[in-house]
């Protein structure tokens, strides 16, 4: 018998042990760990609540789950309740499928000042992650900036202008959704260092801003390039160009007539924030792109600003004695393998690109991996010998039929038009899960 311990219980943990189940069939055992009692990671905290269609593909990570093969042990942290010299001890092979859940440092002067946000503890307060519930973000200014030109960042921008109503069938946590009903926000500037053929938005999370209830987004005609230019743009990036052309005809339309007008400012590059003990502006500079690269050109301006977002990229979360890259933000590693039994897959691998599907091919690729480099299996006691080690440290393990208790709970307590109220403290997740009575 083959002896797996996967480290995250997100897409790309699930995928690994997906393949792993393909490759062994009956002949591997699969333990997945979690620091929270609930699986699914980014599914459950990074993708937008307003997005279930994509939540959907837990029903994948379910069956298995569900295989007689495969544990979920929840509520047990790697580096401090267990080492990971103890779980290589235990198990033939480790894979770290952590992601990324930090974010990129800002790195500008005044990155200190209040109201000032990275997009991990942003989208995580308003999914309802544990680290971030507390978050308190003041939504009481007129206008947020959201620094990058990504997906994340239209989400953000999104959740920003949508009406209650908007909210209708996702799984935003109540205190979120309480906060945004009272935003006084009528301006969402959001900045990018390069120009509208540089962005890395897709068309689908793109065309959502075109079609909010209260809010119109706008960009500067001269900010375009030449039409004729388009053609040379793969065809995603092309629809999404194409997207940036309509809102600009928006620009014409009287900007009173919307409480929320979404601006974006192309060619500009942060530099600084400015405030004395919360953030009241943005210090940015113009730009040109050259070879794909922004150059700053020594023309600046100001941007008010009351509340800042940055959604600049994601970094892995270090483990004790892991190597760690700390440039590129993931664990070093040789295409997936760390040390001996120790590998790496999805965004603790590569660092934080691509879409979920593409965690597929890469737990595919670890197992095939372990495969090649390993032969037989080792007589490792795995599963049993953690259970034994769990025991002697009194840990509270949750498993997979505990998390079903949460899930039935969230599902119960959820407002009518919601499909379920996550619980945001882990000692209410551990008492909805029986471990409490």
């Amino acid at each position: 018998m083959r002896h797996i311990a996967i480290v995250g219980s997100g897409p790309a943990g699930y995928y690994t042990a997906e393949a792993a189940q393909k490759l062994w069939g009956a002949d591997v055992e699969i333990d997945i760990f979690d620091m929270l009692p609930v699986p699914y990671g980014l599914i459950r905290f990074g993708v937008a609540p307003d997005h279930q269609s994509i939540k959907g593909v837990t029903r994948r990570y379910e069956q298995t789950a569900l295989a007689d093969n495969v544990r979920f042990i929840g509520n047990v942290k790697v580096g401090s309740d267990v080492s990971v010299a103890e779980l290589r001890d235990l198990y033939d092979a480790v894979v770290l499928a952590t992601g990324a859940p930090r974010d990129r440092p800002l790195g500008l002067p005044g990155d200190h000042l209040g109201n000032v946000h990275g997009s991990a503890a942003f989208v995580g307060w308003y999914n309802g992650h544990p680290e971030f519930a507390a978050l308190d973000p003041d939504l009481s200014g007129k206008t947020a900036v959201v620094i990058g030109m990504g997906n994340v960042a239209l989400d953000v921008a999104r959740i920003l202008a949508k009406s209650r109503e908007e909210f209708a069938g996702s799984d935003i946590v109540a205190h979120a959704l309480d906060r945004l009903a009272e935003s006084r926000i009528g301006r969402i500037v959001i900045l990018g260092r390069r120009g509208p053929h540089q962005i890395m938005m897709t068309p689908k999370e793109l065309g959502e801003l075109g079609h909010l209830q209260r809010a119109v987004a706008h960009v500067d005609p001269a900010d375009l390039p030449d039409e004729g230019d388009d053609a040379l743009l793969e065809p995603g990036l092309r629809k999404s160009v194409a997207l940036l052309r309509g809102f600009a005809n928006n620009a014409k339309a009287t900007r009173r007539d919307v409480p929320i007008n979404v601006d974006f400012d192309f060619f500009a590059s942060p530099r600084g924030l400015i405030g004395e003990g919360r953030v009241k502006a943005i210090a940015v500079e113009r730009t040109r792109v050259e070879a794909g690269r922004a150059i700053g050109t020594g023309q600046f301006y100001e941007i008010p600003a009351d509340l800042v977002i940055s959604c600049i990229g994601y970094q892995t979360s270090p483990i004790a004695g892991v190597p760690f890259d700390e440039r590129a933000g993931r664990f070093a590693n040789d295409e997936g393998r760390i040390l001996p039994g120790l590998y790496c897959v999805g965004w603790a691998r590569r660092g934080p690109s691509g879409t979920i599907g593409t965690n597929r091919p890469d737990g595919f690729g670890v197992v095939e991996m372990i495969a090649a480099d390993q032969g037989a299996p080792a007589e490792k006691p795995g599963g049993k010998g953690f259970d034994a080690l769990a025991a002697s440290r009194k840990l509270d393990v949750v498993t997979f039929a505990d998390w079903k208790r949460i899930e039935e709970a969230e599902e119960t307590r959820a407002r009518d038009d919601a499909p379920r109220e996550k619980f945001v403290a882990v000692d209410e997740m551990i008492r909805a899960s029986g471990h409490g009575d």
